[in-house]
């Protein structure tokens, strides 16, 4: 057993919540901007003293709409600035937030707001409002509905306009640090999700924590963020929350369809993304060098930026000529990738699925460092992340100041400290289980470092073992395989077969760009090319790239292509985008024989 520790930055309110946030901003910054709003096309900044104005209306209009202290309130939207809004206006009459993914199916949103008890709830587009329309009947606790894109900010406004500020004021202070400030539902890989809940203390202790050690990254008046992650997960909230805490500006964009013109315009210093979102900036910039004949050219560059990384942790550093190559590639190329993110920012935060070292070396080395962390929904989103001044890459970094990471014998993570969740709603028999002896068991597997840096091997109940009686960790080879342009998802596959084999799936994206690069018919799809003998060459190099990362017995023997993708709507992806290996594993059985025939 081997555990790690760090002091506290930051000390949590003995009392307060959340909406202290925003009525300090107010005071202490009242014409800093705290947030943007898009506007016809433009960003336009909205201060802490106008922010705190518009927070006050909302609540006022929750207040008179009949909304309680303690009473749940659902909030189903894609990410604007509405819901950043309406999460400090809910939390300043009382009440607590209840977010659900704006994907959810009529189903998802029945089980959510009638297991919460949610007495109101507002919704954003036409296809929000029906969900919850088609399951209205069977929610007697829900009262009001609201639409943000029919008017819902400005009908509780007017709503409002006879509740004082004095009331306001009293609601806003009713709750404590240690009182729910949202019930998260765990996105849930099996069965139905679970409601997290999360105290005002458990935000303070993470947010708080997280902005006085990157403090570098938080400077007021000179930092901004774009938060393009659903808010409906506890990494969005995060992403919300600690810019109000610093204060920095905050934008809010709803996806990453248009994610470069969005970095163009708001020119972020900080960037919070999953790694998928990096990933993409690495195939999108390789395939168009590879488009303008700059492919070699490129694929120097890269291999000087891991290489000129990897230097800066020896003693010596990078020799000179390293630093000549560098420097040159940086004028050609880096320079270019790093205006594709922003052009002002240096630093980024990765989490949700692990980075991949080369992909960490690659990015610090172009001038634009990925800090990767680790979290999960009951640790408050990050329980680890990588500091700014000693980034160790492979690891998710050293544990969450104030906090303890442990690792039991059998390798499982266990973690301690204030950002914890309070409870599973209505669910005292998980709450039980998962929070055992004091310490939160979170079934990943790791290890821990001299220095306190922690490293995630695996899912403890994800663990396959082979007929051989090889135990497997899918996450280290899949997540190799996935790094490959062509490669969408990848699943290891082997429990109780003589060798490991692995469904893949393929990036649309890319594959329509590799098939006109190597001469397939126009309009090829993952169907038509699965058995194409070149396209099946493309994905044992990342195969070989995978195994290379794991011993002989734990290396893919075999793979098979399929022809559909594994997203949300098929089932195959939770919101967060896990793989339901168990859904996917029913679904395609045929393929998964198909691997071990004979």
């Amino acid at each position: 057993m081997r555990e790690f520790s760090l002091p506290a930055l930051y000390e949590v309110p003995a009392d307060g919540n959340l909406t202290d946030i925003v009525r300090r901003n107010a005071a202490q910054h009242p014409d800093v901007a705290v947030i943007a709003r898009k506007s016809g096309g433009t960003w336009q900044d909205v201060t802490a003293r106008k922010f705190l104005a518009e927070v006050h209306s909302a609540a006022k209009g929750l207040i008179a709409a009949g909304v309680q202290p303690g009473d749940r309130v659902g909030l189903m939207s894609r990410t604007r600035y509405e819901w950043t809004l309406l999460d400090f206006a809910i939390w300043s009459a009382g009440a607590v937030t209840v977010p659900v993914y704006e994907t959810s199916s009529p189903e998802q949103v029945q089980w959510i707001l009638s297991d919460s008890g949610a007495t109101a709830c507002v919704v954003e587009l036409d296809a929000h409002a029906a969900a919850v329309e088609a399951v209205r009947d069977t929610l007697p606790a829900l009262k009001n509905v609201w639409q943000i894109e029919a008017g819902a900010i400005e009908e509780l406004e007017r709503l409002g306009q006879d509740v004082s500020e004095e009331t306001v004021d009293e609601r806003s202070s009713l709750a404590c640090a240690d009182d729910p400030a949202t019930i998260v539902y765990t996105s849930g890989t099996t069965g139905r999700p679970k409601g997290c809940v999360l105290t005002h203390r458990s935000f303070f202790a993470e947010c708080g924590n997280i902005v006085e050690r990157l403090r570098p990254l938080f400077r007021t008046g000179e930092c901004s963020v774009l938060l393009f992650l659903p808010l409906a997960h506890v990494f969005g909230r995060l992403v919300q929350i600690a810019p109000m805490m610093a204060p920095i500006k905050l934008g809010c964009v709803p996806d990453i369809k248009h994610l470069t013109d969005e970095l163009a315009a708001f020119r972020p210093t900080l960037i919070l993304g999953v790694p998928r979102v990096f990933e993409k900036v690495y195939n999108s910039a390789r395939a168009k060098a590879q488009a303008d004949g700059k492919g070699a050219v490129f694929d120097k560059a890269a291999d000087t930026a891991i290489a000129y990384s990897k230097a800066q942790d020896s003693p010596s550093g990078p020799s000179l000529g390293l630093r000549i190559k560098h420097k040159v590639f940086d004028k050609l190329v880096y320079g270019k990738l790093r205006a594709v993110l922003g052009g002002r920012g240096e630093y980024a935060i990765s989490g949700g699925a692990p980075l991949g070292e080369r992909l960490g070396h690659f990015f610090r080395g172009i001038g634009f460092t990925v800090l990767e962390g680790y979290g999960l929904t009951e640790s408050c989103a990050a329980t680890a992340f990588n500091p700014w001044d000693r980034q160790k890459i492979g690891t998710v970094g050293q544990p969450l100041p104030g906090s303890v990471v442990r690792i039991a014998d059998d390798g499982e993570v266990l973690l301690h400290g204030e950002h914890l969740f309070k409870e599973y709603w209505n669910n005292p028999g998980a709450t039980a289980e998962a929070l055992a002896d004091g310490w939160f068991h979170t079934g990943d597997i790791g290890t821990l470092d001299e220095d306190g840096y922690l490293r995630i091997t695996g899912r403890k109940k994800e663990i396959i073992v082979t007929a051989g009686g090889k135990n497997v960790a899918p996450a280290v080879i899949e997540d190799r395989i996935r790094a490959h342009a062509l490669v969408a998802e990848c699943m290891v596959v082997g429990d109780g077969r003589p060798f490991v084999g692995a469904l893949v799936t393929l990036d649309e994206e890319f594959l329509a760009r590799w098939a006109a690069e190597h001469g397939k018919p126009a309009g090829s799809t993952a169907a038509s090319l699965r058995d194409d003998a070149e396209l099946n060459a493309a994905i044992q190099e990342a195969v070989d790239d995978g195994n290379a990362a794991v011993s002989k017995a734990e290396s893919v023997r075999k793979f098979r292509v399929l022809a559909s993708q594994f997203t949300e709507d098929s089932g195959h992806l939770t919101p967060s985008l896990k793989l339901k290996r168990n859904v996917v594993a029913k679904d395609y059985a045929d393929d998964i024989e198909a691997i071990y025939a004979k």
